[in-house]
């Protein structure tokens, strides 16, 4: 974040130290309301600081000095403000102008009212306004107290004057600098946050969009077809016409209530339902499914993205492979369960369309793995780690 966003507040200094916030005062000021008319140019947390100038009328009153001295103190003042200012309010690329603005003025004024030194805190104060480099405002500070040793000099200044001048310059620049440096850290840690949370929600985003695919990609795929079985028996059949369109009816109220169970969190009643259903929908697509299953203990989490897994396999054998058998096997060994869902059909897979990445990026999520071999009819074989016990789903579970 450039130093431009920066702002330090005196009111919100104060209240971040009662309540102990880590912040010190500092605020984003593009997160803040713009400010309007003179408020832009005279906002309390700058010109605040303006009030030391009081001190710039020491030696002329102490000294008892001519009229000459107080028109060029109220000369310099009327440069010196909207020089400060400016190095705060102007754009960010012209501001290094209105800091070699006042030190200039510093360089002239100086020498003739020596109780105006404190110009050099405000040029300290400055820099890290016009650059984010560490090595930058660090030489630039030890530029000033080089000028301000010569000027010194020069011009036979007290020892007062050039000792306050370098010491409140450094102090009042590195502490600066050092606030500048742990704004911007914090200002990197919360971009970091802020970016981490958006990976979250695209994550989040895209789980939901595989949940929505697979849920009424299954769905639609069994009103399809039992849609397409019901119109080839309306002239010949009339009640097996009938019952099919029922169950399109019982089959979309169910993609219903499914669809508002994924929206609110919820999962399918579990694996052994999937099986189930993955019988039905073969069974209507004239596939055979010729082997049981066998189904062991599983975590929530597992169970339903192999229950989404086999949904999406068992969709794509009857939308894609024309196959007339099926074979679906689940077992366990050595902490390990794996699903292996074969078919007899046209084979040859050459790209990964939604279903599948879904099926492997769910797979992945859970530290395991999936294979597609598609030469001869197609194998999809996922493996899951850490799962810790089982139990045999009877045979009939797969029988329509």
């Amino acid at each position: 974040m450039p130093p431009s966003n920066l702002r330090w507040s005196v009111s919100t200094g104060l209240k971040d130290w009662l309540n102990r916030d880590c912040r010190e005062g500092w605020r984003d000021a593009s997160t803040a309301p713009p400010l309007g008319g003179w408020r832009r140019w005279f906002d309390y947390e700058h010109s605040i600081w303006l009030i030391f100038i009081g001190f710039w009328v020491l030696q002329p009153y102490m000294d008892h000095q001519p009229l000459r001295y107080w028109i060029l103190l109220f000369l310099a003042i009327g440069l010196f403000v909207p020089f400060y200012l400016l190095a705060h309010f102007a754009p960010p690329r012209t501001r290094r102008f209105w800091v070699i603005a006042m030190f200039i003025l510093a360089m002239v004024y100086v020498p003739i009212n020596q109780s105006s030194w404190g110009i050099y805190i405000f040029i300290a104060a400055s820099f890290p306004e016009i650059s984010e480099s560490t090595n930058t405002v660090i030489g630039l500070l030890l530029l000033q107290c080089g000028a301000i040793v010569a000027q010194s000099w020069f011009f036979h200044l007290s020892a007062w004057t050039w000792s306050m001048g370098l010491g409140m310059s450094l102090l009042i620049g590195m502490n600066r600098l050092r606030m500048e440096q742990k704004h911007r850290a914090d200002a990197k840690l919360r971009m970091a946050h802020e970016e981490i949370e958006q990976l979250a929600k695209t994550a989040e985003r895209e789980r939901i969009a595989r949940d929505m695919h697979d849920v009424l990609g299954h769905s639609l795929s069994l009103i399809v077809l039992k849609s397409e079985l019901a119109g080839r028996l309306l002239d010949s059949q009339p009640s097996r016409a009938a019952l099919e369109i029922a169950e399109i009816e019982t089959a979309a109220r169910q993609a219903l209530a499914e669809v508002r169970k994924t929206i609110t969190g919820y999962r399918s009643e579990g694996f052994a339902s999937e099986l189930t259903r993955a019988a039905q929908v073969l069974k209507t697509a004239g596939v055979r499914l010729n082997k049981p299953a066998q189904a062991p203990y599983l975590t929530p989490r597992h169970e339903a993205t192999l229950s989404l897994v086999l949904r999406e396999a068992v969709t794509n054998i009857v939308r894609h492979a024309d196959a007339s058998e099926c074979s679906i096997e689940v077992f366990s060994e050595q902490d390990r369960t794996q699903l292996v869902i074969a078919d007899d059909g046209r084979g040859d897979i050459r790209q990964e369309g939604n279903g599948l990445r879904g099926m492997r990026e769910r797979v992945q999520e859970l530290g395991g793995s999936l294979s597609l071999e598609s030469s001869r009819g197609t194998r999809l074989h996922i493996e899951l780690p850490q799962f810790r016990e089982s139990h045999e789903l009877p045979a009939e579970v797969l029988e329509p």
